[in-house]
């Protein structure tokens, strides 16, 4: 039997969800995006479950897409892959979610943690959306969320140019909620959700909808139209020989095809 690729637990309430692909740095393949839906799916509707906590390793929380699943994506398909159910539902729990950030957390990695209710790092975190170097963008919320946490400028930087940026400086900027020790990271994650889950689930539940209500439409827009246009990107020439060149590790030269 092959191995999960999101290892799945529940204790106190919480329900851990680890990514287990070491051997490709957490990269985002379709089965694992796969099986994160189907987690974030199974503990929304279990009784057992009350709060959520997402992580990875301890040096790479997840490097984002695995590239190679960019071969078979089109303008045509892509918006019906898995990459928007699964974040679509990380973002939709009717459950707080917490994120455990340890090592590096690129492309897809940082959407999924942007789409969490709270942010835990440690100083070896490091957030960044490079897809504008494989000629893409981000199509996951990576072009909106970092506005939500750390505003206009910080959500720039991140969409235009694909720099990281450290655990200390994103908790500076407000994306990350809080800095901890790397070994402690996993166990202050589920003692916080632990605590989130100990609370009155109705109010639980109102709370977190109340907070949502505030991206209501105009977010929901915004991500529809980032999903598009990341789409029309994929059979673009210059996205073709940005995967290409990530894949013989040289510079990509675009020509605006």
């Amino acid at each position: 039997m092959a191995a999960e690729l999101v290892e799945k637990s529940v204790r106190d309430g919480v329900c851990l969800l680890r990514m287990n692909r070491p051997e490709a740095r957490n990269a985002l393949s379709p089965a694992l995006l796969q099986e994160l839906a189907d987690g974030i799916e199974a503990g929304d509707s279990s009784a057992e479950v009350r709060a959520f906590v997402i992580t990875g390793g301890p040096e790479v929380f997840s490097a984002g897409a695995d590239i190679s699943a960019f071969a078979g994506l089109t303008a045509a398909n892509y918006t019906q892959s898995v990459n928007r159910k699964c974040f679509d539902r990380i973002r939709n729990a009717r459950k707080p979610v917490v994120a455990a950030v340890s090592g590096f957390c690129l492309g897809g990695g940082c959407e999924i943690v942007l789409g969490a209710d709270l942010i835990l790092a440690t100083d070896t975190a490091r957030f960044g959306q490079p897809e504008i170097r494989l000629g893409i963008i981000p199509g996951a919320g990576g072009t909106q969320l970092w506005h939500e946490r750390g505003g206009a400028g910080i959500q720039a930087r991140a969409a235009l140019l694909g720099d990281p940026i450290d655990g200390f400086e994103a908790r500076r900027l407000g994306l990350v909620d809080r800095i901890v020790p790397a070994a402690a990271l996993e166990a202050e994650a589920m003692r916080t959700a632990a605590r989130i889950a100990a609370q009155a689930p109705l109010a639980i539940a109102a709370a977190k909808a109340a907070m949502r209500a505030r991206w209501s439409a105009p977010l929901m827009a915004s991500l529809d139209t980032e999903m598009l246009l990341m789409a029309g990107l994929m059979s673009s020439q210059d996205a073709a020989e940005g995967v290409r060149a990530f894949q013989e590790k040289r510079p990509a030269r675009f020509e605006g095809n």
